[in-house]
């Protein structure tokens, strides 16, 4: 047999997270959230003098009180101030604080007294820094006078959610997006604006959804719309670009910027997602830059998955990943295009010849519909060697979302351990488009159950693997998924495992938190009044149908999950005991929805790779 192609275990765990870059009016300073294993902070660079030399250095700014900072493309942890004197950030503590750049050896100063009860977040300042807009418990909208220390909450109470406050250009009003239940953001949902002295109160609700809701410069409203279908940047009353790709991912969290407008409003910076794939573009506005026909000509300015805009002069920042490419820090040349990396946020120096770009499938569903799905092949020694293909069929959670072609390690892991890798995209995934987001309404349970085994059955056809060398991973939402094929379709699969996944869905609706505690009257119905029992949400819950699981499981979960309660994957494990089947559960100390901590992160790993040898043919992995 020829040597294996190895990747460690520990360079696919640790490192650290780069959030929500933004650049100073002036171009110069670049600020970035960063966590890592020791906590979190926010440091800044010199674009000055990091352009000028070869070696960025970080300097930091926060760090007491730490900031409460995002993960991967999203944000809401912080704003510059008082003309980029000084940045205003959400701390830990659930308040806001003020920490000057000028002399950042100055101690952060309390802005709020919202904490430790409730969370302030997403702060937005006027250009004097005098006032700051910014939510609390993502539902409040409230207005800070710096001087005085003074907050009034600017919404009626009206909106169940209120996101991402801005101040507008003229500094006499703050627009916010705003939805109610059952609808999560992306069904529907709604600009609202309102004066700081409390005459002007308006809406703007669109065809179905909006969000980033920004004014340009010269007052124009900017924001992502799906009214055509496909979720655009709309310039005012039009798309900016009318196309089939989408321009924004879903509005799972707060401070989402996947556009930029140029400083002088004449042109935007927007990201693309081609069936996964990301690119970053560039066009003029209407009437800046277009040709005679309207239209407007689309630039490339870089490949691969980017977010967290930010422009500025000549400068644009952002984060980009892709496939081979660790999430780095970047800095572009509008004019040129040229890109300089700033920070990376892997610690390991990863050999792209041990990465790849996986393929794009498009597979016939049962009903005649077609699903997306991605493919990464395994290492190429595996299939040189001889040995029998292997697949994992990996699912994404949400279910309102997609892995896009970003850098996973646990994808290269697998692939140099000999699997193939495959990534459905079943309907009510996002980036195709608005219709199929929203097939899965009402059928959470059985379209994306019937979707996936239509995705791994015609891996099997074409030669993949075959039922005893094939695994279904997900977690949360893919992990509710991979149950419901294990019960309607067993034996397509040797052994699953399954990470904090949802077994119970009135559960759920009742103990989750609260972003998603009615999603699933839109996923799956409306519930019944009491005491009737709602039957559709029983049937579709794990937890109901244990029994029926004759598949080997593993199930991972951490014991302080705030979205889905460990004690799902308890009742689940228990019946399926109870009724002879094979089923491993670990839970992790400390852990929430999703593992932070290194030494679980390994323990994930290894545990995986134990339990695939022991049940799937020829599942031995390196560890």
């Amino acid at each position: 047999m020829e040597p294996r192609s190895t990747i460690s275990i520990d360079a696919c765990v640790g490192g650290r997270d780069l959030t929500e870059p933004r650049l100073s009016a002036d171009g110069r300073w670049l600020v970035v959230a960063v966590g890592d294993a020791d906590g979190t902070s926010l440091v800044r660079f010199d674009l000055d003098a990091v352009l000028a030399t070869e070696q960025p250095v970080e300097q930091p700014i926060v760090t007491t009180p730490a900031p409460r900072v995002g993960r991967g493309m999203g944000g809401g942890c912080w704003c510059f101030a008082d003309a980029d004197r000084a940045i205003v950030y959400a701390g830990v503590d659930g308040n806001l604080w003020w920490q000057p750049l000028v002399e950042v050896s100055a101690a952060a100063r309390r802005l709020t007294d919202h904490g430790p009860d409730r969370v302030a977040q997403a702060p937005h300042a006027t250009a004097d820094g005098r006032r700051v807009v910014y939510v609390v418990d993502q539902s409040e909208v409230w207005q800070l006078d710096v001087r005085t220390g003074s907050s009034t909450r600017l919404d009626d109470g009206s909106a169940d959610f209120c996101f991402d406050p801005q101040v507008t250009p003229c500094g006499t009003a703050a627009t916010w997006l705003a939805w109610n239940v059952p609808n999560m953001p992306w069904d529907h949902s709604r600009v609202v604006r309102v004066s700081f002295d409390g005459r002007v109160r308006e809406e703007f609700v669109p065809r179905h959804s909006v969000q980033q809701a920004r004014l340009a410069s010269d007052g124009t409203r900017v924001c992502v719309r799906d009214d055509t279908g496909w979720s655009n940047v709309w310039w005012g009353d039009r798309p900016l670009v009318d196309e089939a790709f989408e321009h924004a991912g879903p509005t799972w969290g707060l401070g989402q910027r996947s556009f930029a407008v140029s400083p002088d409003a004449t042109q935007v910076a927007f990201t693309r997602n081609e069936s996964g794939f990301g690119r970053l573009c560039a066009v003029a506005v209407p009437d800046t830059g277009a040709s005679a026909d309207g239209s407007s000509a689309v630039r490339e300015l870089g490949r691969g998955v980017h977010g967290q805009l930010s422009w500025s002069g000549r400068r644009i920042a952002a984060l980009r990943t892709g496939a081979r490419t660790p999430t780095e820090l970047v800095v572009y040349d509008a004019i040129t295009g040229d890109r300089r990396t700033i920070a990376v946020a892997s610690t390991t120096a990863w050999d792209r010849d041990l990465l790849v770009e996986p393929e794009t499938l498009t597979v016939p569903a049962d009903d005649g519909g077609m699903v997306h799905a991605r493919l990464y092949r395994a290492d190429a020694a595996h299939r040189a060697a001889g040995e029998p293909p292997r697949t994992i069929c990996w699912l994404h959670g949400g279910p309102t979302d997609q892995w896009q072609v970003m850098f996973m390690p646990r994808v290269a892991y697998w692939r140099a351990q000999g699997w193939d890798v495959l990534v459905p995209d079943h309907r009510g995934s996002t980036g195709h488009g608005r219709a199929y987001q929203q097939a899965l309404r009402g059928r959470w349970g059985e379209l994306d159950v019937a979707d996936v085994a239509a995705v791994v059955r015609h891996a099997h056809l074409i030669g993949l693997a075959e039922p005893a060398r094939t695994v279904l991973i997900g977690g949360s939402a893919g992990g509710f998924t991979v149950l419901g094929v294990l019960r309607h379709h067993p034996g397509v699969a040797a052994a699953a495992v399954v990470a904090y996944p949802v077994a119970d869905l009135a559960d759920l609706a009742e103990r989750s938190h609260r972003f998603e505690r009615h999603y699933t009257r839109t996923l799956v119905g409306e519930p019944p009044a009491p005491p009737a029992i709602d039957e559709r949400a029983r049937d579709r819950s794990p937890t109901w149908f244990a029994d029926r699981i004759t598949t080997p499981l593993l199930v991972l979960h951490g014991e302080d999950d705030p979205v889905v309660p460990v004690g799902q994957s308890r009742v689940l494990v228990e019946r399926m005991r109870a009724a002879g089947g094979t089923v491993e559960l670990v839970v992790y100390p400390g852990e929430g929805h999703g593992f932070r901590r290194r030494e679980h992160q390994v323990d994930e790993y290894q545990r995986i790779a134990a339990f695939l040898t022991r049940h799937v043919a020829s599942a031995t992995a390196e560890r």
